[in-house]
């Protein structure tokens, strides 16, 4: 079939719009499937193509007119999944993504890792050849068909489901829908067989009424443990807070400050997920980090209650900071995560002590227990002063360094944004946490998740597209490692080709730089040359031209950058090609290096 490209009236979004094909009363079972797709209201499908769900391919091009949902053309089955996570990182909704058999769905498992890890909703919809071997094709259709395909990803998928008629399909995707936004949200998976989806059907079955089979609403925390939490914390001399996975939503921030001040805590930070506290606050305490440093550390130890709101890693904090001694502070944690806990991943971490455990998501807990705080005790306590955060370097070091480091990017970054808001969409290991302010929960959405490397490019590609789709003033900005995009770097002809306007800026140290100093460590404790850490870990001779690889795929790409005067310029244009529609790359070729609070804690962590 001959498609054309469209823009819609806004001039952004890029359609590929099939050409109507002549009226016909005739049916597949694709089409019944499609019709519950649309009536779930998910704009997208992000895919892969493939044979085997070639039926329902059709029914989103010929029966739907390929909107709502409209597809996503991806280059690799990683980013499919990759940006699906981003976009539910933005907006808490999910996508639908498209896999092809057995071969598409081992393509997308790392991704899917991450996703779960980073607890993102997502509707998956694979497909395998005909059940029926009497219907199989010639060899290709026997090696995409599987006996049993969500084994695959069972054990990190909330649920999964094959169906064997039109009607279990639908039933079947109803479900789907309800799980993956249904706290602890995850990914889910539907396999349908390709002769479900081609076989006529007399007629289409009724579309069910969506609204009946809606997510529950949020469970509300019990009263009686509510109030054994606020007794907890109103009579803490020292109270810390670790702000964990929490929403996106403005009401939900404001509401997280007012607690914090009723109790009277120092908070504590997480990089690897999205903004939830503002960093300029007089009780934030320390991060966002990856890995707790001695200030966090040194706080926690010190602390007779913590309140974790789904902390990723609760136990893991007491370890460090308590070591092999009793935890001696009241622990009230707020999570439902447990209910996904399985046997196959250890993504649930240690079991940490808990004194007051509130079984509900901390936007639904907040208000109940800042009600029975301030019952308790109406005056909060009196803010300290702010603790001086360090930022990044002034921009004058720039016109004299003699290299480039991620600090001085973060500056140069700063200098060209100057009064314009951001949102960042990913940043590297290198990343301090000085380096940026957040004031909103948008200002950061948080990595990858599972720390599958490769994950940066798709995941950001979805965030930019959800926040242009929002109508968002925000310049999307992603900070890969070189690494991070090699793999995984054909997510930007996505965002190219559907005119997504974001900016991926790279602190190319041109290496895998973590196992540099994984290899150090080995090194020093066997007593063999340190100075041979970079073998088998660095990406040079030759050099990659990484804006060119930017360029192929129809971005703007910008760089090598290595000149520290020539940073604010580069990064000025970028912003400037961002603005006017379109996703830019630039290679800013960086010092390999961490923060030295990261460096710290990754080596005290190490030891242990």
């Amino acid at each position: 079939m001959r498609v054309r490209s469209e823009k819609t009236p806004a001039g952004q979004q890029k359609v590929d719009r099939p050409i109507p094909g002549e009226p016909s009363n005739r049916l597949w079972g694709s089409d019944a499937f499609a019709a519950v797709l649309r009536a779930l209201d998910i704009p997208y499908i992000a895919l892969n193509p493939g044979a085997s769900y070639r039926g329902l391919h059709d029914s989103l091009v010929n029966h739907l007119g390929n909107t709502e949902p409209q597809m996503l053309l991806c280059l690799h089955e990683e980013s499919a999944v990759s940006i699906a996570q981003g976009y539910a990182k933005v907006t808490g909704k999910p996508l639908l993504v498209g896999l092809h058999s057995n071969v598409g769905l081992m393509h997308a498992t790392m991704s899917i890792f991450n996703a779960w890890c980073d607890r993102m909703p997502m509707i998956m919809l694979g497909a395998t050849g005909p059940v029926d071997a009497a219907r199989r094709r010639p060899w290709i259709d026997w090696i995409h068909t599987a006996r049993d395909q969500g084994a695959l990803i069972r054990p990190y998928t909330k649920w999964d489901d094959q169906p064997a008629s039109v009607a279990a399909a639908q039933e079947a995707l109803l479900r789907a829908n309800m799980l993956t936004r249904t706290a602890p949200c995850g990914p889910v998976y539907i396999n349908l067989d390709s002769s479900l989806q081609e076989d006529p059907i007399e007629a289409a079955p009724p579309v069910p009424d969506i609204a009946r089979y809606a997510p529950p609403p949020p469970a509300v925390p019990a009263v009686e443990v509510v109030k054994r939490a606020a007794e907890i914390l109103t009579a803490a001399k020292k109270p810390v807070v670790l702000m964990g996975r929490v929403s996106r939503d403005t009401g939900a921030w404001q509401r997280r400050i007012e607690l914090v001040e009723a109790i009277g805590a120092r908070v504590i930070t997480d990089n690897k997920i999205g903004a939830g506290f503002p960093t300029e606050h007089p009780l934030h305490a320390v991060g966002p980090v990856n890995i707790l440093p001695a200030a966090a550390t040194e706080l926690l130890a010190s602390a007779d209650a913590i309140l974790s709101l789904d902390w990723v890693d609760v136990a893991g904090a007491l370890k460090q900071s308590f070591g092999g001694k009793p935890v001696t502070a009241k622990i009230v944690q707020v999570s439902v995560d447990q209910q996904i806990h399985n046997g196959w991943s250890m993504d649930h971490q240690g079991l940490p002590p808990v004194d007051a455990y509130l079984l509900a998501e901390p936007d639904t807990t907040v208000p109940h227990l800042l009600a029975a705080i301030r019952a308790l005790r109406p005056k909060a306590p009196a803010l300290p002063a702010a603790t001086p955060r360090k930022g990044p370097p002034p921009v004058a070091e720039l016109e004299t360094a003699k290299s480039l480091n991620v600090p001085l990017l973060a500056t140069g970054l700063q200098a060209a944004l100057g009064s314009q808001t951001s949102c960042l969409l990913h940043v590297p290991l290198s990343w301090g946490a000085d380096l940026w302010e957040f004031r909103h929960p948008l200002d950061y959405i948080g990595s990858e998740g599972g720390g599958g490397i490769g994950g940066g490019p798709g995941v950001s590609v979805g965030a930019a597209l959800a926040l242009r789709d929002m109508g968002s003033e925000r310049i999307p900005i992603a900070i890969l490692g070189d690494g991070d995009f090699l793999m995984a770097n054909t997510a930007m002809w996505t965002a190219a080709h559907y005119h997504i306007p974001m900016l991926v800026v790279l602190a190319n140290n041109r290496s895998f730089f973590n196992d540099e100093l994984h290899q150090e460590r080995v090194a020093k404790e066997r007593g063999r040359p340190v100075a041979n850490r970079w073998v088998g870990q660095q990406i040079r001779e030759p050099d990659i031209d990484l804006a060119g690889m930017a360029r192929a795929q129809g971005c703007v790409g910008i760089g090598p950058v290595d000149d520290p005067k020539k940073l604010v310029a580069a990064l000025t244009e970028a912003i400037a090609v961002v603005k006017s529609g379109k996703p830019c790359v630039v290679d800013v070729r960086v010092d390999p290096g961490y923060d030295p609070h990261t460096s710290s804690a990754m080596l005290r962590v190490a030891q242990k």
